[in-house]
């Protein structure tokens, strides 16, 4: 074999070979400053790897949207260790701080910040009782609404934010676990590590109240359950075959919409790390406006978000599949 060939082979081989995410340094847990503000947001470094996405027909309580099983790999990521709260989502809604510099601003985006859509402010009490005080999640907000913080925050910051994707949310749900939770099959445990029905009083709660799971994440589990990126579509596993490298059900319409983890006012079955949800209009049914509003929900105080900090920012043409228009 001459030289050139030999060269060839040795470099098909090291491409072939090299696992997700290899390539990449190993990330650390660090803590986003916004600046204008005192209000910071704690970030986890999540591993690459791969995991078993979805429930085996064994496990109890399982949906037939949540299979069959599949093999799902990763690049790492940052996720927050806890549900965006309301005020920090209110500086958003108020952006009294755009023009204030950021201690740590990145240039791995570099978007006027100007020409963001400012959500409107809320004409009702959008927590519909249950609170905006210190610490507790923001709730009613559209899919839209949550992408847009997103796209805010990362003008403010100069990272790349987003919603998770389906695969990055359960990914990090289980936590190198395959049980039903990531504590196993009991749900007898949710008590320690989540507000649902049996517990919550009919309420969100502040967020880190209750135990963490083994990647640091709190409230994975109930609370407000959390948007995704994903369009929900009920059979988007059937055509998936052999392992899925960083899978995303691009949306192309307004409903459904992936939803994740459960909330305070469910059982816990719908908790459970393989559980999906779409959303629905079901969910404006009270908003009198005409149109029915882009950025709040009348009838879903059960829903919020986290964010992720990609480190492998798309290109321009590609960055509004994450974002939106």
């Amino acid at each position: 074999m001459d030289k050139f060939n030999l060269l060839l082979l040795f470099f098909i081989t090291i491409v072939v070979s090299t696992p997700v995410g290899a390539q990449e340094e190993a990330l650390e847990d660090f803590t986003q400053t916004i600046g204008g503000s005192k209000l910071e947001i704690e970030m986890a470094a999540i591993p690459s790897g791969s995991f078993r996405m979805g429930s085996p027909e064994s496990e109890k309580n399982r949906n037939t949207d949540e299979g069959p099983v599949h093999e799902v790999a990763l690049n790492s990521f940052w996720i927050s260790k806890y549900e965006i709260t309301w005020e920090v989502y209110n500086l958003f809604v108020n952006r009294a701080i755009d023009d204030a510099e950021n201690p740590t601003t990145s240039k791995e985006v570099d978007i006027d910040i100007d020409a963001i859509s400012g959500a409107t402010i809320p004409y009702v009490d959008m927590s519909l009782g249950m609170g905006t005080s210190e610490g507790l999640p923001v709730g009613n907000v559209t899919h839209h609404a949550a992408s847009q913080f997103c796209k805010w925050l990362s003008a403010k910051t100069g990272h790349f934010y987003r919603l998770p994707t389906e695969a990055e949310w359960e990914y990090c749900a289980r936590a190198g676990t395959s049980t039903a939770y990531h504590f196993g099959d009991d749900p007898n445990a949710l008590n320690d590590y989540a507000w649902y029905y049996e517990n919550s009083g009919n309420t969100y709660h502040q967020v880190g109240q209750k135990k963490p799971n083994p990647w640091g994440l709190y409230d994975m589990y109930g609370n407000v359950a959390e948007w995704t990126l994903d369009q929900y579509l009920p059979d988007a596993y059937e055509d998936r075959k052999g392992t899925t490298t960083s899978p995303f059900e691009m949306a192309i319409k307004t409903y459904p919409r992936s939803v994740r983890g459960g909330s305070y006012n469910d059982d816990p079955d719908y908790l459970r790390s393989a559980a999906r949800l779409g959303s629905n209009e079901n969910w404006k049914m009270r908003d009198p406006q005409f149109p029915k509003s882009k950025w709040w929900n009348t009838d879903a105080p059960f829903v919020g978000f986290r964010i992720v900090r990609d480190p492998n920012v798309p290109n321009k043409n590609e960055i509004n599949n994450y974002w939106g228009q």
